[in-house]
């Protein structure tokens, strides 16, 4: 599936998605943290052991809050997650990672200091 917007955002931006994974730039990535700065490859953990420490590369950046693609379908992030997040004063917003890879895009057009994490598809 290609992601057809006009880009005005700087930084990483998701392309397109395949069976393999997120296209950005000239990689593809079955696993993602973003920041407006970069894209990298994710091992994420097991979903329910997810935790900051498992995003702290991305939560380094002091984000506004913290945008997670839970996989193919949506899925509530753990509570302890939540709780850590919000320690930190950071909210967290979770969504299937398809709807995810778009709202990236949208919040970055509009300027927006996010941190994203992606789950496979």
């Amino acid at each position: 599936m290609k992601l057809d917007r006009v880009r005005t955002g700087a930084g990483p931006v998701v392309s397109g998605l395949t069976a393999a994974g997120f296209r950005v730039d000239d990689g593809i990535y079955p696993a993602l943290l973003m920041t407006p700065q970069r894209a990298d490859l994710w091992e994420p953990p097991a979903f329910d052991a997810l935790d900051a420490d498992a995003l702290a590369a991305v939560l380094a950046m002091q984000p506004e809050f913290l945008l997670l693609g839970t996989g193919a379908t949506l899925r509530q992030p753990p509570r302890a997650l939540v709780r850590q997040l919000d320690a930190m004063g950071l909210g967290i917003e979770a969504m299937d990672s398809r709807a995810a890879a778009r709202a990236w895009g949208v919040l970055r057009d509009e300027g927006r200091q996010i941190a994203a994490a992606f789950y496979p598809l």
